[in-house]
């Protein structure tokens, strides 16, 4: 089985069983999970994304004492094995992480450990990358692979010097992502930061919790200078049906950027093929599923002159003479926002996990006069502008690399090692 189409003819073509061991994980009781120190970290196909994991396993959830690895008779994996899901839904996610200590991984999990002596461990990490082991899994309800899929799959292996060449290469594309990656968050950082100093006057979330602890969900004392109104005073329901069937965009509300066009964000259908009883929604209208808005998912609909939305949202306008779109949206995806709503939701009337316009439109805005509002909106939006240009430029890169990693690691394009690194390998 081969994932990668061109391959370079002076490369011997072998299995990657010939130059590398695959070890699956061990079971691990709930009794002895949770401990967050002990002597060797015990890592679950979760841990393979928190932040600091990205490439290398550097942090965990669980730790493990000796006894415990003894009694679970769980095997540590090597320092530079690859580790990676090899069962259910996060296999097809094609994760590879490597291993900075002796580490126990769950039985969902699956270690590729190199022969060093053979294939550069750095090497295998970049190939490993380029698999798509969905396609090696056998077929049944729950995707899956073991040691005899993997082993099967072949490689073209260049020598050592050049295996070693070629991880260098991509190694310092890694780290300019890195740094591309560590600019966004301190960019991204500071747009909260921004946010919070012009609307709340500085206050964070954690601070806001602390402070309506016992306030009524129905009016929470936002610390701002210009005081708020009820949203309902501000803006009005919009419940205009579709009734005529249009062939109308349809959109769905995300948590992060607000709206998207269905096909486009969920790459197939996942809305009626009947809209007649959708929702319309204009330009410049805000709407949220009403079953969702606790997660944050609120949006402004700047997509199209009019798409629709699923029954299920709550779409609203703002009144333009007292609410800008673009502030309002600014505030309404801030995190004291979405803990306003997670708070309604789980107060409301309906008890169904569900935030109606009823209980929505009673929720405090800050409003500033308008002048000021469109200040700030000026101000976030440049500091948003500056998080998309990053934002593409990070997207370029991946790109960049995920095609140089084809190049190179199937001999199409070639490196030259030097007399020294030939010496040294």
């Amino acid at each position: 089985m081969r994932d990668l189409e061109f391959q370079a003819t002076d490369w011997p073509d072998i299995t990657l069983g010939e130059v590398c061991t695959f070890r699956g994980g061990n079971g691990f009781k709930e009794s002895h999970q949770g401990q967050s120190n002990g002597d060797h970290p015990f890592i679950k196909v979760s841990d393979l994304t928190l932040k600091g994991n990205e490439k290398y396993i550097t942090t965990a959830q669980n730790w493990v004492c000796e006894d415990v690895l003894r009694e679970l008779r769980a095997t540590l994996q090597p320092v530079g094995a690859v580790v990676f899901a090899k069962v259910g839904a996060a296999l097809k996610l094609n994760r590879r992480r490597i291993l900075t200590r002796p580490t126990a991984i769950d039985n969902n999990m699956m270690a590729a450990i190199p022969d060093t002596g053979q294939l550069d461990g750095d090497f295998l990490y970049y190939f490993l990358l380029v698999q798509d082991l969905g396609k090696f899994s056998q077929e049944s309800a729950v995707p899956s692979v073991n040691q005899g899929h993997l082993s099967a799959i072949e490689i073209s292996l260049p020598p050592l010097p050049e295996q070693r060449k070629i991880a260098a290469i991509l190694r310092t594309w890694d780290e300019a992502l890195e740094k591309l990656n560590a600019l966004r968050a301190a960019k991204a950082k500071r747009h909260v930061g921004l946010t919070h100093s012009l609307v709340f006057g500085g206050m964070q979330l954690e601070e806001f919790r602390g402070s309506n602890e016992a306030t009524s969900y129905r009016w929470f004392q936002l610390p701002v200078v210009w005081g708020c109104k009820p949203i309902g005073d501000l803006a009005v329901e919009i419940s205009e049906r579709n009734t005529d069937g249009d062939a109308l965009d349809v959109l769905s509300c995300s948590k992060h950027d607000g709206f998207v066009r269905s096909l486009e964000y969920f790459k197939k259908q996942v809305f009626s093929a009947d809209l007649t009883g959708y929702k319309k929604i204009s330009r410049g209208d805000f709407g949220f599923p009403s079953n969702h808005v606790e997660e944050g998912s609120i949006g402004l609909q700047n997509l199209t002159e009019i798409g629709v939305v699923s029954p299920i949202y709550t779409v609203f306008r703002f009144d333009p003479s007292k609410v800008l779109g673009e502030y309002a949206f600014a505030v309404l995806k801030t995190e004291i926002y979405r803990h306003i709503f997670e708070v309604s939701t789980s107060a409301s009337v309906d008890r169904r996990g569900s935030l109606r316009w009823k209980e929505f439109a009673r929720l405090p805005f800050p409003v500033p006069p308008l002048a000021e509002q469109e200040a700030i909106a000026e101000v976030l939006h440049t500091s948003k502008s500056e998080i998309d240009a990053l934002d593409a430029e990070i997207e370029a890169t991946s790109r960049q690399k995920r095609g140089l990693m084809q190049k190179l690691l199937t001999g199409e394009w070639r490196v030259e090692v030097s007399d020294d690194e030939e010496a040294a390998a």
